[in-house]
């Protein structure tokens, strides 16, 4: 049972509008958001900032964004954020072996040297205390450019309001997410845990 209950898709209409965003990333509005809706001004403001930092404006592809985000909420142990990026990431076209085998992006041949120092540069950012040392820091700029790196930076602190959001809540986790979970992270012990 989620700490906050969420409201109808139709309490707020201009957060129904702006929420619309989801419908293509997820094929449906997040509980989340339905529960921020109960401060609109919240709802909005989150989305918003949601469609800013999902924006391409360089290298860094949809899919990859939603990987960055998946490792992001898995270093922080939220399922319900996990579930909604292997999701996200599946519908924004990652490619099949990648969704597969995410847990190994570190080794896996799916995974090109470039995704790899995005997605290690996500997990050191993402866990307490932050990792994000001369190493990470010297293997990004390898392969991304500053721009690039505000765009994953911008993904990961997204999720780490979303990790802390949806963990303390108790997010309900909505079916689609839960398949997607099941499909790609059950093999590994991907569970709904609190978010029932």
């Amino acid at each position: 049972m989620p700490l906050v209950t969420p409201l109808s898709a139709d309490h707020d209409l201009e957060t129904k509008e702006l929420a619309t965003f989801f419908n293509e990333t997820l094929g449906f509005c997040p509980n989340s958001v339905l529960t921020m809706q109960r401060r609109p001004s919240i709802s909005k403001a989150f989305i918003n900032l949601n469609k800013a930092v999902m924006a391409n404006e360089g290298r860094v592809t949809s899919a990859l964004k939603r990987m960055i985000a998946w490792v992001s909420s898995n270093a922080t142990g939220c399922r319900y954020c996990q579930a909604h990026a292997i999701r996200a990431a599946e519908r924004y076209g990652a490619e099949q072996e990648q969704l597969d085998n995410i847990w190994e992006y570190k080794t896996h041949p799916a995974f090109s040297e470039a995704e790899r120092a995005a997605l290690d540069f996500s997990l050191a950012a993402s866990v307490v205390p932050n990792a994000v040392d001369e190493t990470i820091q010297s293997a990004i700029k390898i392969h991304w450019d500053e721009g690039e790196i505000v765009e994953m930076l911008g993904v990961i602190s997204l999720f780490g309001y979303l990790n802390r959001w949806n963990d303390s809540m108790g997010t309900t986790l909505e079916k689609g997410a839960i398949e997607s979970g099941d499909q790609y992270l059950g093999k590994h012990g991907f569970e709904v845990g609190k978010h029932v």
